[in-house]
């Protein structure tokens, strides 16, 4: 086993099979300095080198956006076959990194969370306007990532709706809609490695708060909008 930082493992690997696991939110930035970075990951796709399979387990509320579409190019361009887990959660750009796996597995008790991108932001009329114009092609770039996975199964009609709603999608949800290939025995259990993250989201599922005061949480997230200038690492 190989920490590349604490959220970031090779857990083992050989000349032809890596395993690897991210288990935390994704970019160094101000939601938290030790998550898996665009430059941790690439890190990591050199140590275990030209492998023919890697088979990469996601547990993570999201992160930074430009960090995730750099993890999923990588490993789309990875000659590597890409088997991905699903153990717990993939929110967020962590759900955009799951769709790089050539397939892509969820146990019966885990979930995904696809949204809109979004970020604290303060300025003029001209410079918010601008925000928001950035905000829609980062949407737009997550919704083409999506739809290559889903295929017939979904509708950009339908993923808009999905992703104007801030969707939590169980294990049978994300089969139907495409975003998975199979679904596998269930974990023993279902939990964020990161639950403080979740503050940032409105509609988080009970068995992901694990007895989290969510209302709590909210008020942190709301002290820290405050505080925070524009910040475009976007979850």
């Amino acid at each position: 086993m190989k920490k590349i930082n604490q959220f970031l493992t090779i857990n083992e690997f050989t000349e032809t099979t890596a395993d690897m696991s991210i288990d935390g939110s994704i970019g160094n930035d101000y939601w938290d300095e030790d998550s898996t970075s665009a430059s941790d990951f690439r890190d990591a796709l050199k140590d275990i080198g030209n492998v023919k399979v890697i088979n990469l387990h996601i547990n993570s509320p999201g992160g930074n956006v430009f960090d995730g579409i750099s993890i999923y190019n990588m490993l789309k361009q990875n000659k590597a076959h890409v088997n991905v887990y699903i153990d717990g959660v993939a929110a967020s750009i962590a759900s955009v990194i799951a769709m790089a796996g050539d397939t892509i597995f969820i146990p019966n008790n885990a979930m995904l969370m696809i949204h809109n991108p979004w970020t604290y932001a303060q300025g003029n009329a001209k410079e918010l306007r601008k925000i928001a114009d950035d905000l829609d092609k980062m949407t737009e770039s997550s919704k083409t990532i999506y739809l290559e996975q889903t295929g017939d199964k979904l509708t950009e009609e339908k993923l808009t709706q999905l992703m104007d709603e801030e969707t939590w999608i169980n294990a049978s949800e994300a089969l139907e809609y495409g975003f998975v290939d199979e679904i596998i025995e269930s974990q023993k259990a279902v939990a964020c490695a990161d639950k403080s993250f979740l503050k940032h989201y409105k509609n988080v599922p009970n068995q992901l708060l694990n007895k989290v005061d969510l209302q709590a949480l909210k008020k942190s997230a709301s002290a820290e909008a405050e505080a925070i200038r524009i910040e475009l690492a976007a979850l």
